[in-house]
C-alpha cells in the first residue's frame, strides 16, 4: 500500500522553484531516508506531505487524501523538527499528557520510560530546555506517538553522539515492535544506513534517486591505481568522482556496471577496487563538479 503518492510537486518561493516537478511514492512500513544537500527541499517536501503547506503545483496524497488541512493526515501523522513549540505555561508532563490525549496509538509507558532514561525533569519547561534537550524532548514525542506516518526533520540536532546512538536505538526498537512509515531526514547519512530501508536523494528540489538501501550500497565501485589505467577502464562509464592521487595514480567512483571480465581485467592491471559508502555516494551524486573542493585550487 502507498501510503504517499508525489506527482509532477513543484513548490515555488519568490519566483524560485525550491521542488521541481518532483515525483515519488512511498509505501508504507517502511523507515526511509530523504537525503540532500542544504537547501535543496527537504523541509519543504516534508512540510507539504505534513500538511503544513500547500505546493505550488502538481499532486500529492497521503494516506490518498491531500494533506493540506486534512484532519485524516493531521490525526495519522506526527512531523518532528526542531522548531516544534508548546504553549509555554505547560510544563513537560502535561506536554506528555496532552499528547496522549491527542494521538490514537500514543504509549504512555515508553514516553515515561525514554523520559526517565534521558533524565528529563516532569517540572520543567520546553521553551527553557537546551537544543539537544529540546530534539531528544521532540524525538520522544515522535516515537511515543506511534503515528503510521512518522516524519522526522533532523531530529538528532544539538544532540551528543552518545544520545544520537540511543535515539536510533530505540527508534529501530520501537519501529520492529510496532512498524509503521517513517521518513528520516538526516546529515548523518552514516549515522543511519543500517536503518534505512530506501533512500531518496534529492538535487535540484527533483528526485535524484531513489532506491533500497541495499541497492545504494552497491551503487557504484571505487577505482585506484595508475591514472592511464584508471581513465581508460572509467571513459565509457558514468563518472560520479575523480581525484588525482600524486602524480601519476588516480581514484574514481564509477556507477557499478562493470563485467565480471571487466573487474578482472582490472585486477590484472593492479587497480584496487572498493565498495564506496553511501554517505559518501550520496555526496558525490550532489555535488556540482565530479572533483569536489579540488576544482577550486586548479589552474592557479
Amino acid at each position: 500500500m502507498k501510503i504517499i503518492e508525489c506527482t509532477d510537486l513543484t513548490k515555488t518561493y519568490f519566483r524560485k522553484k525550491v521542488l521541481n516537478q518532483l515525483t515519488f511514492s512511498i509505501e508504507d512500513n517502511k523507515i526511509t531516508g530523504l537525503i540532500g544537500r542544504n537547501g535543496v527541499g527537504k523541509t519543504t517536501l516534508l512540510k507539504i506531505i505534513a500538511g503544513y503547506i500547500k505546493q505550488t503545483s502538481g499532486e500529492l496524497t497521503v494516506f490518498s487524501k491531500k494533506p493540506f488541512n486534512s484532519l485524516l493526515v493531521s490525526a495519522n501523522s506526527i512531523f518532528i523538527d526542531d522548531q516544534m513549540s508548546f504553549p509555554s505555561p505547560m510544563q513537560l508532563h502535561e506536554i506528555l499528557d496532552a499528547a496522549g490525549s491527542f494521538y490514537p496509538n500514543w504509549d504512555r509507558t515508553l514516553a515515561k520510560r525514554l523520559f526517565d532514561y534521558f533524565s528529563f525533569d516532569p517540572k520543567h519547561y520546553h521553551n527553557k530546555l537546551s537544543k539537544g534537550k529540546t530534539s531528544t524532548f521532540n524525538a520522544i514525542i515522535g516515537l511515543a506517538s506511534r503515528a503510521p506516518l512518522t516524519i522526522f526533520d533532523e531530529p538528532t540536532t544539538g544532540m551528543d553522539a552518545a544520545v544520537r546512538k540511543d535515539f536510533y536505538r530505540a527508534l529501530l526498537k520501537d519501529y520492529l515492535a510496532q512498524p509503521r512509515t517513517i521518513i528520516i531526514s538526516s546529515h548523518h547519512l552514516e549515522e543511519i544506513e543500517d536503518l534505512l530501508e530506501d533512500v531518496l536523494l534529492l538535487k535540484d528540489g527533483k528526485n535524484h534517486l531513489h532506491v533500497p538501501m541495499e541497492e545504494l550500497k552497491e551503487w557504484a565501485v571505487g577505482l585506484k591505481g595508475a591514472k592511464e589505467t584508471v581513465i581508460h577502464l572509467t571513459k565509457d562509464k558514468e563518472v560520479y568522482y575523480q581525484n588525482q592521487i600524486g602524480t601519476h595514480s588516480m581514484y574514481a567512483v564509477v556507477k557499478n556496471d562493470f563485467s565480471e571480465q571487466e573487474l578482472q581485467q582490472a585486477k590484472a592491471n593492479n587497480i584496487e577496487i572498493t565498495t564506496v559508502r553511501p554517505s559518501d555516494l550520496c555526496v558525490y551524486l550532489t555535488g556540482e563538479t565530479k572533483r569536489g573542493i579540488d576544482d577550486v585550487f586548479l589552474n592557479r
